[in-house]
């Protein structure tokens, strides 16, 4: 089947607009998990939300119900015990464990066939219905909006988080509705990757173009072109042949994500240099104020104060 051909297919259509919508959001959330420390998060979710779809299977209702109930109702729970962040991971941890000893007994218990839980656990993007997309798009945009809103107040608390409390910036409300945000992200992007490839999405665009640019919005901007990318490709290779589309878009996540960690310490090393030399410029440059008290302390007759002939 040649790769353009293949775009004429409904299934693919609803395929890449899913992927699109899921890499976006994935690409945005990601950079805050990255910079806040919350990759653990990230990993520990997807698994807990599996947990909650299998519940859902037993009781007879939509898979995905139960997979938002579980991820959401989690990261309430990390956020109200793992206040300080030596405790964060630790609760993650708990919760997660808990979680996945609940999707166990869930599915001893089904006696059917749970075809809809391991298509989460290992999504199935291509096979996407128009009404998942709609529900996909709406969910990508509500999170997204709400992304823009609390932009700034969500930087500054990321990068200083300590100041910002000082400054009257919600902190912990912030890192609450953060954390919501992100189980809603992972819920979206599971359909794609599946629970145990969400990772790929979330952290692998955004680990890398933080090491490639500092600038936070041009970093973002960056990691959606990778996610999309990853996301496009791997699609259409997983057309195009018998293996998913979740192989497609880790291999081609790690394979841009290692050579970027490899050398990335080549320019960082560089950029500090070349900050240290021009703060160093900066303050010895004329008429800075360590030159104005250096000419105050001498005399205009060139004799230094003390001396003699």
């Amino acid at each position: 089947m040649a790769i353009f051909t293949i775009l004429q297919y409904s299934f693919i259509q609803n395929a890449f607009l899913a992927g699109t919508c899921v890499a976006i959001i994935a690409a945005v959330a990601g950079y805050f998990m990255v910079i806040r420390g919350l990759t653990f998060a990230g990993h520990a979710l997807p698994n807990i939300g599996f947990a909650g779809a299998a519940g859902a299977v037993l009781l007879g209702i939509d898979p995905v119900i139960g997979l938002y109930i579980f991820t959401i109702g989690a990261s309430l729970g990390i956020a109200l015990l793992g206040r300080e962040a030596t405790e964060r991971d630790t609760s993650i941890g708990i919760i997660m464990t808990f979680a996945l000893g609940l999707g166990i007994l869930f599915l001893s218990l089904y006696s059917g066939y749970a075809e809809r839980v391991y298509s989460i656990l290992f999504g199935q993007v291509v096979g996407i219905s128009s009404a998942d997309v709609l529900i996909t798009a709406i969910s990508s945009i509500l999170t997204l909006g709400i992304l823009l809103v609390l932009f700034r107040p969500l930087l500054f608390s990321s990068f200083d988080p300590e100041v910002a409390e000082a400054r009257g910036v919600p902190t912990r409300f912030l890192a609450m509705i953060f954390l919501i945000l992100i189980a809603i992200t992972v819920s979206l992007s599971v359909q794609v990757v599946g629970a145990l490839l969400v990772f790929t999405l979330l952290i692998g665009p955004a680990a890398t173009a933080a090491r490639i640019v500092q600038r936070p919005l041009w970093a973002i901007i960056l990691a959606i072109i990778l996610g999309v990318s990853y996301t496009w490709l791997g699609i259409l290779f997983a057309a195009n042949s018998t293996w998913p589309v979740s192989f497609y878009i880790a291999t081609l996540s790690f394979g841009v994500y290692l050579p970027v960690r490899l050398l990335s310490p080549l320019w960082i090393g560089r950029r500090a240099r070349k900050l240290a030399i021009t703060r160093q410029n900066t303050s010895l440059s004329p008429g800075s104020p360590a030159e104005w008290e250096q000419s105050d302390s001498v005399p205009t007759t060139g004799r230094v104060p003390g001396s003699t002939r």
